[in-house]
């Protein structure tokens, strides 16, 4: 009788196992949000490349393409967008400067906050209320 009892659970607990990897496997949703997601870290990267250093060479650390001598990044959903977060440096001799952007569903810019000493950059942050640089 024990046995059948220990038979009967590991069916139930293999079957169980199964639908959940079936479900999984063949659920769209992860897939989509995903894609999603990539569409989202990749507006996040022409905007911090067009707007730090417009027609240079920038190396962007971000979800897609972290690296963890820079630090954790990461894409976030909030308030009906998202927050990105990464790094960027403009060359092997520059160290890497954080950002954190906030961007509606759709990719439009809501924010962008970066901590660089750039002079150029603190003035253009000045002239615009989606940008903010501090040193």
């Amino acid at each position: 009788m024990r046995q059948i009892g220990g038979l009967v659970f590991a069916l139930a607990v293999g079957l169980a196992v199964a639908w959940y990897a079936y479900e999984r496997a063949t659920d769209p949703d992860p897939g989509v949000a995903r894609e999603r997601e990539e569409a989202i870290v990749l507006r996040a990267r022409d905007i911090v490349a067009r707007t730090i250093a417009p027609g240079a060479e920038l190396e962007i650390v971000d979800p897609l393409a972290p690296n963890r001598a820079a630090g954790k990044v990461y894409i976030y959903p909030s308030d009906g967008g998202f927050e990105v977060s990464g790094y960027y440096r403009r060359g092997e001799a520059d160290g890497f400067h954080p950002w954190l952007m906030r961007l509606e569903s759709d990719g439009t810019l809501v924010s962008l906050a970066v901590r660089d000493d750039d002079p150029e950059l603190i003035e253009r942050a000045a002239a615009n209320p989606r940008l903010s640089a501090e040193p």
